[in-house]
């Protein structure tokens, strides 16, 4: 199964909706599409991770840069993740400590500037 990954305004934040799995083969889609929205000056960045199937160690670590990529540029980064089987691979990597997993995108969006 191959990545896509839609783009959509919602308020003052950018939201990225990736649909699939993050992984090796899907991975270099979802980075491409974070430089593009850091490129042009965004202040947040939602990572709607919603519809993502499965994920792994490289798709970790495309959301990891990402963080990483908007920090440098003064920016912020809300990642949404209902999903409990996803939410899972955050926890066990420790990484629900660096993120705020948010369950939706109002939720990710009106913590905007809080977070």
């Amino acid at each position: 199964m191959q990545l896509d990954v839609h783009r959509y305004a919602r308020e003052s934040c950018v939201v990225l909706a990736v649909l699939g799995e993050l992984d090796l083969a899907g991975a270099p889609r979802l980075r491409q599409s974070v430089v593009s929205e850091t490129a042009t000056g965004i202040r947040h960045l939602v990572l709607d991770l919603t519809a993502v199937d499965f994920i792994d160690s490289t798709g970790l670590g495309v959301v990891v840069g990402a963080l990483r990529r908007l920090r440098a540029h003064g920016a912020e980064l809300s990642v949404v993740c209902p999903e409990q089987r996803i939410r899972r691979v955050f926890e066990i990597c420790d990484l629900d400590r660096v993120f705020t997993l948010h369950g939706t995108v109002d939720d990710a969006v009106s913590a905007s500037g809080s977070v």
